[in-house]
């Protein structure tokens, strides 16, 4: 029997019975663009973590308040932690020459207002180098002017949302704007740098640290986030934080310093773990398919048992109708898989118009996956009912 045979004899099949066709091509379908979506959102949540560490800079490290043995849990946001780290601290560790550029921050909220117009948003303390290590963009202006950190100024630069919220379409630089009862001037608008780690950066006021100090009334820094020269000098960096801070905190390893790296390995680990666990869910209804698929074909095997004695009288071997009943399944499984990836693919696409920040992108390995499995449940559900057709004796088949 050649191949053209088959094919002809397997696409006049599916076309017979075209609501049976159409029934087990929706659910291997359905199975296909599951995997697709799924692990289309494990895959983009760990983009999207990778871009937005990425976002904060290269070869970095973040100093927070606060330490794992003596809190007994994680690094605490704010709060009661055994000693605050403070701008001392942060002149400190400006000594080693690994240290590219230093940003100390403090962080907070505050209504922002300019004539009658008031909004509530992100108020951030810190230095000129916050520019570089965060590699912020300007559309007007300038950046914070390289004052010392204990030094407060009444400049400020805000966020791209911010300014044209605040002042429409009028002039923004050298306007003098209202943080609480604090005045300050603009100097400078962010460009439109989108969200990062959360906190959208067009909603925000950057102020020099001393002055957000004065505002909240708070000696200690939320953050210390710290630019290394090059990779290599990470670790010994990091180790130089951590003993200089011991030794200005009496002895006590209060602070916790962690590396970019580090950080974005472990969400990579994480959320890998995540779309491997999401793949494996949405495989489940490949099976349900397959399933399907051999039960459907156990009821055609019973409709078509005249047309399977016709092609045993005619000479057709066991083996030949089991190829016939396989190629089916298999062909119906490739066809689902085929539209499923179609499905899936749409989805995504879908998606994205809603969540443009968040990237829906689907692992290559998962596609391969789904359509191995799609063909493998295909073949080995559909063996018996390929194998119950093959052992039909010919008389009773043709009277049938």
């Amino acid at each position: 029997m050649k191949i053209t045979d088959i094919i002809h004899f397997v696409m006049q099949a599916l076309s017979g019975y075209r609501t049976r066709t159409f029934l087990l091509l929706l659910a291997m379908a359905i199975g296909v663009a599951s995997v697709v979506l799924l692990t289309s959102l494990g895959e983009g949540a760990r983009l999207y973590v990778t871009q937005q560490f990425s976002s904060l800079g290269t070869n970095l490290l973040i100093v927070l308040p606060g330490k794992n043995e003596t809190t007994g849990g994680a690094p605490p946001m704010m709060g009661a932690v055994p000693r605050d780290i403070t701008l001392d601290d942060a002149r400190a560790l400006q000594r080693n020459s690994y240290v590219r550029r230093l940003a100390p921050l403090i962080v907070g909220s505050a209504p922002v207002s300019w004539q009658s117009y008031e909004r509530e948003v992100t108020i951030l303390g810190s230095t000129a180098d916050l520019y570089g290590v965060r590699q912020l963009s300007l559309s007007q202006g300038q950046f914070l002017p390289p004052l010392e950190m204990d030094r407060a100024a009444p400049v400020c630069v805000l966020g791209y949302t911010l300014a044209d919220e605040l002042f429409r379409s009028h002039r923004v630089l050298g306007e003098w704007v209202r943080v609480n009862q604090y005045r300050c001037r603009v100097i400078g608008v962010l460009g439109d740098e989108g969200m990062s780690l959360g906190t959208d950066m067009g909603d925000v006021l950057i102020m020099p640290v001393a002055s957000a100090q004065a505002l909240f009334n708070a000696q200690s820094l939320f953050r210390i986030l710290i630019e290394v020269t090059q990779a290599e000098a990470m670790e010994r960096t990091q180790k130089f934080v951590i003993a200089t801070l011991r030794e200005r905190h009496d002895g006590e390893e209060d602070v916790t310093v962690i590396s970019q790296d580090a950080l974005l390995a472990t969400f990579d680990r994480i959320l890998g773990a995540l779309t491997y666990t999401l793949g494996g869910i949405a495989a489940i209804s490949l099976l349900v398919a397959g399933i399907m698929i051999m039960n459907v074909m156990l009821v055609a095997v019973a409709q078509r048992t005249s047309e399977i004695g016709l092609l045993k009288a005619l000479g057709a071997a066991r083996h030949q109708i089991l190829m016939l009943f396989l190629a089916e399944s298999a062909l119906l499984s490739l066809l689902g898989a085929m539209i499923g990836l179609a499905l899936g693919f749409l989805g995504n696409w879908v998606l994205q118009q809603y969540f443009p920040d968040f990237p829906f992108t689907a692992p290559v390995w998962a596609l391969w996956a789904a359509i191995i499995m799609a063909l493998m449940s295909g073949l080995i559900f559909g063996l018996m009912p390929a194998k119950r057709a093959a052992n039909l004796n010919p008389v009773v088949a043709l009277n049938g």
